[in-house]
């Protein structure tokens, strides 16, 4: 198939290549052409459209219901299976081509990957962390597998390894709600050094990394000396956070989603109004954190850790997570990166995916206007290709 009439956006460099066309051939892509193409095949006009890759959602739930209190930890692993199938289904449609998860009820994420992987049912790419490790009675208790001691890490970490994880979740710190709704303060450390070190040692031998809920200064800076490479959340990072995380090379996915969102979408969700009133007085210090982190050149990816398809006045929550990034000061190109090449870098998957290039999967979305020129663009989204097949096809072709 040849995508016709386009303009392909490089978000390497920053620049447009005007009316191209795109050879699509299985699942890749083979060229990438001036003009359109003289042969008779198979070919789709594009009308004129900006084409990025497909966006890539790096902090992901699946099986999140809301709010987070109705969660059945028990519950039939089917029941399971299918609202993540549903929200993985959404989020395809929406250009999230991509979703990492950071967590899983029933380890379903393993089990809708395969299904994916297999055909039998059609959703995004899945990386996958399994169920995740958290301390006992700490924020993910009920939910991640709890243990206790670098022994109680290692082997949690080796059983999610064993299931088919690609890369471990930890939940060291405290956070703004949990299943259990016990009291824990935003930022409280809740896990030690040598057992996150444990889990990145076990991480490491499998070629690897561990990604920590990771939520105040002290743990940042532990979680960084510990080997962590993707930090979570971060609602309070001071200078010396910034910096740990910048000399590890790591990955800061901020999503600001949880504290930017307008608390009617939490409402319309059944959250609390103390939980919406937590939600929003820890904005302020997130947004400047995230604002130093840019400013300080760590790379920072796109999360939403609520689910990827779904929409906030009627716009993409992964769409608008990089309309958050811009109000903390990146360029529209930065924040579109965030979506794509630096996601791609951070699930060690930038060989094939994060550029509209040849030998890189037919993974990409299209809307009528430059998204490098204002971010909102991106709400158009009009076209979605996955893996060499049309998803969604809403443009209007050209006279």
């Amino acid at each position: 198939m040849i995508l016709r009439n386009c303009n392909v956006v490089d978000v390497r460099e920053g620049t447009i290549r005007p009316n191209v066309s795109i050879r699509v051939e299985g699942k890749i892509i083979q060229s990438i052409t001036p003009g359109s193409p003289t042969s008779g095949e198979l070919t789709k006009d594009l009308s004129g459209a900006y084409v990025l890759p497909g966006l890539i959602n790096a902090h992901v739930h699946l099986y999140v219901l809301s709010p987070i209190q109705a969660i059945n930890p028990h519950e039939n692993p089917a029941e399971t299976a299918l609202r993540c199938y549903s929200h993985a289904s959404d989020a395809l449609k929406a250009g999230v081509t991509t979703v990492r998860t950071v967590g899983e009820l029933n380890r379903v994420d393993i089990a809708l990957r395969s299904m994916i992987t297999k055909g039998w049912v059609q959703g995004p790419r899945i990386v996958s962390a399994g169920r995740g490790v958290t301390p006992t009675g700490g924020h993910g208790a009920g939910l991640a597998t709890e243990a206790d001691g670098p022994d109680g890490f290692r082997r949690a970490a080796r059983e999610d390894f064993a299931a088919g994880a690609d890369h471990i979740k930890l939940f060291v710190s405290g956070g703004i709600a949990n299943i259990h709704d016990s009291r824990e303060s935003l930022t409280e450390p809740q896990a030690t050094l040598q057992e996150m070190e444990a889990a990145v040692s076990v991480a490491s031998s499998k070629g690897t990394y561990v990604c920590a809920h990771a939520t105040g200064s002290e743990i940042v800076e532990m979680a960084a000396e510990a080997g962590v490479r993707s930090f979570e959340h971060c609602y309070e990072l001071n200078k010396d956070a910034v910096d740990a995380i910048r000399s590890v090379n790591g990955f800061l996915v901020p999503t600001l989603s949880v504290t930017s969102l307008p608390p009617e979408y939490r409402r319309k969700r059944g959250f609390s109004e103390s939980t919406i009133d937590k939600m929003s007085a820890a904005r302020p210090k997130h947004l400047e954190s995230v604002r130093a982190a840019v400013r300080a050149g760590v790379k920072v990816v796109v999360g939403t850790d609520t689910p990827p398809g779904n929409t906030s006045e009627d716009v993409n929550v992964t769409v608008k997570e990089t309309e958050f990034l811009v109000e903390a000061g990146m360029s529209p190109l930065e924040a579109v990166r965030s979506a794509t090449l630096n996601a791609a870098e951070l699930i060690m998957m930038e060989d094939r995916l994060g550029l509209v290039e040849p030998r890189y999967q037919a993974d990409l979305v299209a809307m009528p206007s430059n998204p490098l020129e204002d971010i909102k663009n991106l709400r158009k989204i009009a076209f979605v290709m996955y893996d060499g097949q049309i998803i969604r096809d809403d443009l209007r072709p050209s006279d």
